[in-house]
């Protein structure tokens, strides 16, 4: 599996890692130390107060890479009280939690843990219909992005040991604190902070409420005894830590069970990530495959506890001397991400799914940005077909005008079979047409028409967004109105 790295012996006098952080953890020491004595105490805030720390829960304040799926969304923000420290916020759906003392009793249980191996949990806030959660803001991405969807370089193999250390060490934590059960741990739940060292969000602890479930709807990562009593157990976390695991080890989110067949029949090739080449020796790699084989055992009582995962990734440990922002080759003390650029009204909209306020910004803009386009027609020899499908086009928007969203539909796909000049407005009207009678696979492929016909056309990639969200593809819209808002700037600067 790799070249000739010798077995490195750890010096607890220089290295980067705590002694205690080496050893098997002490929570205690954890909850203790320095740095965590920098983290305010539990708090109750206000609504107003979250909503000023958010600019009013602005969609540009979205952090869209804690796998959290509308209605439940986090934002960054920053108190007006703290300049310097930036928070996230979950919000949750108005049906969620109908309990508001059952709401705060949890919230204060998870909120009384206090550990540099979590993203820590210090204020909710309770009024009227409203539930959310205040946690340490983690500027650095998730583990899914630098794993999944890395830029630059993949993440190196000392950095996914300590991320299954550190991981390890946080359950560890919690356990020792009575909060052994974690709802869906998976790759959006490793957050790093401005160091680089990988933490796990506290979201996860807080029991489940009524908005959701504790494990994604992908059975093939689920716990085996979980589809059985629809109960999280101690040994379900192990079997989720397990899947973690192969995450690290493949660079992609590998069905355990697929995994498991590669493990009996020693196809360890096949199963580690390509760009670890070199990284790590046989016997190295060999016991992290064992070790989540182990993790996944169909049978709950023959998985290992956190304290043995613990010991078995201490001895793996290379690098400790290195911090791990060094190792991400991130800028430290920074937060690595630009600032977004700002939505316009119509990309907006579409972030938030607004079907009403994009029909509202199509109408006003009009046909505006088909003239160059349009212009060609007056050099083309007029012909009673072309005037049929003109026609078609004016009764598409008289109902399209009307909210008269099929007859819209059945309009512009006469005039679009016409031929007769390729609009992009149109097929981004027909898109809308298609979202507001819930056909988002045509309306994502009316899209992508439209950019066919107009590459530049900053409108098209914000209706993409829209039908990716519609679809559940969270990660591919965003990335649409990224390409939205940058075609926007540079229409702008022409």
């Amino acid at each position: 599996m790799g070249g000739g790295c010798s077995k490195l012996t750890i010096c607890w006098w220089n290295s980067h890692l705590e002694p205690s952080l080496l050893k098997s953890p002490n929570p205690e020491k954890g909850a203790k130390s320095d740095r965590n004595s920098l983290i305010p105490g539990f708090s109750e805030f206000s609504l107003e107060d979250l909503k000023a720390a958010t600019n009013g829960f602005s969609m540009y304040n979205i952090v869209s890479e804690h796998g959290d799926k509308a209605p439940n969304i986090v934002y960054k923000g920053k108190l007006d009280n703290n300049n310097d420290r930036w928070i996230a916020i979950k919000r949750f759906h108005k049906t969620a939690w109908p309990d508001s003392r059952q709401f705060i009793e949890e919230a204060r249980s998870v909120g009384n843990l206090r550990s540099e191996r979590l993203a820590n949990l210090i204020g909710c806030c309770c009024e009227g219909d409203e539930r959310l959660l205040v946690a340490e803001f983690m500027p650095n991405g998730t583990l899914a992005k630098h794993l999944f969807h890395w830029d630059t370089q993949p993440l190196k193999w000392a950095m996914r040991l300590r991320v299954a250390l550190y991981l390890g060490q946080a359950l560890e934590y919690c356990s020792s604190k009575g909060r052994a059960l974690y709802h869906d741990l998976n790759a959006y739940r490793i957050l790093f902070d401005k160091d680089g060292n990988p933490r796990l969000s506290c979201f996860g602890l807080m029991k489940n409420s009524r908005d959701g479930k504790s494990y994604s709807t992908n059975l093939a990562f689920t716990p085996p005894e979980y589809l059985k009593t629809g109960k999280v157990t101690a040994e379900s976390v192990v079997f989720s830590f397990g899947t973690l695991l192969l995450d690290l080890l493949s660079g992609r989110h590998i069905p355990p069970s697929h995994a498991l067949d590669l493990i009996r029949v020693k196809n360890f090739r096949t199963l580690v990530d390509s760009c670890l080449e070199g990284q790590f020796t046989n016997d190295d790699g060999t016991e992290l495959v064992r070790l989540a084989s182990r993790c996944l055992q169909y049978e709950a009582r023959e998985r290992p506890n956190t304290k043995s995962v613990i010991r078995a990734l201490v001895s793996l440990q290379k690098e400790t001397e290195v911090p791990s922002y060094v190792l991400m080759s991130i800028p430290h003390g920074t937060q690595s991400a630009k600032p977004p650029l700002p939505l316009t009204p119509l990309g907006e909209a579409c972030s938030r799914m607004d079907l009403t306020a994009i029909h509202g910004i199509l109408e006003k803009i009009g046909y505006k940005d088909d003239e160059g386009i349009a212009s060609e027609l007056s050099f083309q020899m007029w012909t009673n077909q072309m005037q049929e499908s003109l026609n078609s086009k004016q009764q598409g928007d008289s109902a399209f005008r009307a909210k008269d969203f099929a007859s819209a539909i059945d309009c512009y796909t006469r005039f679009i079979n016409g031929g007769t000049m390729a609009s992009p407005t149109v097929f981004a009207r027909r898109c809308l047409s298609y979202l507001m009678i819930d056909m988002p696979q045509e309306a994502l492929g009316d899209a992508m028409q439209a950019q066919l016909v107009f590459p530049e056309w900053p409108t098209a990639s914000y209706l993409q967004a829209a039908a990716l969200f519609t679809l559940g593809m969270d990660s591919d819209a965003q990335e649409c109105l990224k390409d939205g808002t940058k075609l926007e700037a540079m229409r702008n600067n022409t």
